[in-house]
C-alpha cells in the first residue's frame, strides 16, 4: 500500500514535468537484451547537440524509471517516510525550475507480463526503441509470445518506435499497434542499417550507414561484435530523427563507448585480449559473446569462461545446453564454467563435442585458473549473469589493471555483497 502510494506520487510528478516542459523529449528504450547499451549509445551520440539526461544505471522500475526521469537519487532507505519526502521536495523543485536537459533517454524494465503496459499510464515517448525479443524471466512469462507481446506493448503509447529488425523476429510485428514505426540493424531488411566493410580490434568497424530519406555516408563504429553494431545503429536512427546532420552524426559517433561490462575489450596480462560481458546473461547475448570470440582467427588461445544465465525457468536446461551446443573443440582451447546450471546443463554437452572444460566454484577460482593456461596473446571471453556469478572478478584477476579498465559492479556496497559471498568458499 505504501509503495503503490510512492509510485502514484511519482508518475504524477513525471506528468507534471512535461506538462511544464513539454520542449523536452523522451525516448524510451525496450527489449529482452540490449537495453542499457542502446540507451548509453543514443545518450552518447545526441550528446554531441544536445543535453542529455541519463542514469548511469539501469533504473528502470516502475518506482526507479520515474526518479531516474526526474534526474533524482533513489533513496538508500526505501522504507523511510522521511526519504520519501526529501525525493517529493526535489521532484516539485525540479518541476518548478528552468528547463535543464533537452532530451531523456530512459530504459523501462519488466519482469513480469502488464509492466511495461503500465508505463504507458503516465508516459509518452517521443521515440520508443525494441531491442530484442528473446527468451526472459520466462518463469513468469511461460512463452516467448508472452515476452513479444510485453514488450512490444511501448508502441501503444509512444509515438514512434524503432525496432530491432536483427533481434526481433518479423512475425511479433502482429503485436505491434503502432503505425508509425521503423526498423534498424544490420540486416539489409532494416531501414536504418550499418553495411559493414572492415573491422579491427582496436578500431572498430567501418562501413556505410544507409537510412531512409538520407544519403548513404561513411562512418566508423568503435564496439567488438556484431551485435554490438545494433545498439549503436538504433542511436542513429534516433539521431536521424530527431535532426542530426551526418557531420553531427560522425562526430557524435566518437563518443559512443562501450557500456562497462558490455562487450568491452580491455588489455590483458601477457599481451592477451579480454572481452569482458560480465554484466548479465542470456542466451542470444551469450551466443552473440561466443560468436564474437569466434571472429579472433588470429588468436593462438580462445577461452570462453561461461556462467549461470538466470531467470530462465523451466527453459534454463534447454538454453545451457544450446549454449553447451556452441563451443566448438577446433575453436576454443578451454571452456571454464560458473554455476550449478552450467555445470549440470552445459558442460556435459560441450564435453560431448570433445572441448575441454574446467569446472570452478565461483569467479575467482575461474580467474585463477585461467591464468595459469593461459597463452601469450590469448583472447578470453567472460560471460555471466550478476547474482552470485561476478565474472568480473575473474576479470580483475586477468586484466592489466594499470590501465583506466573499468568493470561492473565495483561500487563499496557491490563490493561488500561480493566479499560477504565469497568468503564462504575460504
Amino acid at each position: 500500500m505504501f509503495k503503490s502510494y510512492i509510485q502514484k506520487r511519482l508518475e504524477k510528478y513525471v506528468q507534471k514535468y512535461f506538462a511544464k516542459h513539454p520542449e523536452v523529449k523522451l525516448i524510451a528504450v525496450v527489449g529482452s537484451v540490449g537495453k542499457t547499451s542502446t540507451k548509453r549509445a543514443i545518450a552518447d551520440l545526441l550528446s554531441y547537440r544536445y543535453r542529455i539526461r541519463m542514469h548511469e544505471g539501469n533504473h528502470n522500475t516502475d518506482i526507479a524509471a520515474p526518479l531516474a526521469i526526474l534526474g533524482i537519487e533513489y533513496p538508500e532507505n526505501i522504507r523511510n517516510p522521511f526519504a520519501w519526502l526529501t525525493v517529493f521536495k526535489a521532484a516539485k523543485l525540479r518541476i518548478k525550475q528552468p528547463t535543464d536537459v533537452d532530451i531523456i533517454v530512459q530504459e523501462l524494465g519488466t519482469d513480469r507480463p502488464g509492466e511495461i503496459a503500465a508505463f504507458g499510464k503516465y508516459l509518452r515517448p517521443d521515440i520508443a526503441l525494441v531491442t530484442a525479443i528473446a527468451p526472459e524471466h520466462m518463469e513468469f512469462f511461460g512463452t516467448i509470445e508472452a515476452v513479444a507481446q510485453e514488450e512490444m506493448a511501448v508502441g501503444n503509447y509512444s509515438k514512434f518506435v524503432l525496432i530491432n529488425r536483427d533481434d526481433v523476429e518479423g512475425r511479433f510485428a502482429d503485436f505491434e499497434s503502432n503505425p508509425n514505426f521503423s526498423t534498424y540493424g544490420t540486416s539489409g531488411a532494416a531501414e536504418y542499417r550499418f553495411e559493414q566493410q572492415g573491422f579491427e580490434a582496436e578500431t572498430g568497424y567501418t562501413g556505410s550507414l544507409i537510412a531512409v530519406n538520407h544519403d548513404p555516408f561513411d562512418a566508423t563504429i568503435k564496439v567488438v561484435g556484431e551485435h554490438s553494431l545494433r545498439p549503436v545503429i538504433g542511436a542513429v536512427a534516433v539521431a536521424m530523427l530527431m535532426g542530426l546532420t551526418q557531420q553531427d552524426i560522425t562526430e557524435g559517433l566518437k563518443l559512443v563507448r562501450p557500456v562497462p561490462g558490455r562487450m568491452n575489450v580491455l588489455r590483458g596480462m601477457m599481451g592477451t585480449t579480454i572481452i569482458d560481458d560480465t554484466y548479465n546473461s542470456s542466451p542470444a547475448a551469450a551466443a552473440a559473446a561466443i560468436q564474437t570470440l569466434y571472429s579472433f582467427d588470429q588468436a593462438p588461445q580462445r577461452i570462453a569462461i561461461l556462467g549461470d544465465m538466470r531467470e530462465l525457468g523451466a527453459t534454463s536446461q534447454m538454453e545451457h545446453e544450446k549454449i553447451g551446443a556452441m563451443c566448438d573443440p577446433n575453436m576454443l582451447s578451454w571452456v571454464v564454467l560458473v554455476g550449478p546450471d552450467c555445470e549440470k546443463f552445459l558442460a556435459p554437452i560441450a564435453r560431448s563435442r570433445g572441448c575441454q572444460v574446467h569446472i570452478a566454484r565461483n569467479a575467482i577460482e575461474a580467474g585463477e585458473f585461467v591464468r595459469s593456461i593461459t597463452e601469450e596473446g590469448a583472447v578470453i571471453l567472460a560471460k555471466g549473469s550478476q547474482n552470485t556469478i561476478y565474472l568480473e572478478e575473474a576479470v580483475k584477476i586477468l586484466c592489466d589493471m594499470t590501465e583506466d579498465a573499468k568493470l561492473v559492479r565495483q561500487s563499496a556496497e557491490w563490493l561488500r555483497i561480493k566479499d560477504t559471498y565469497f568468503e564462504r568458499y575460504k
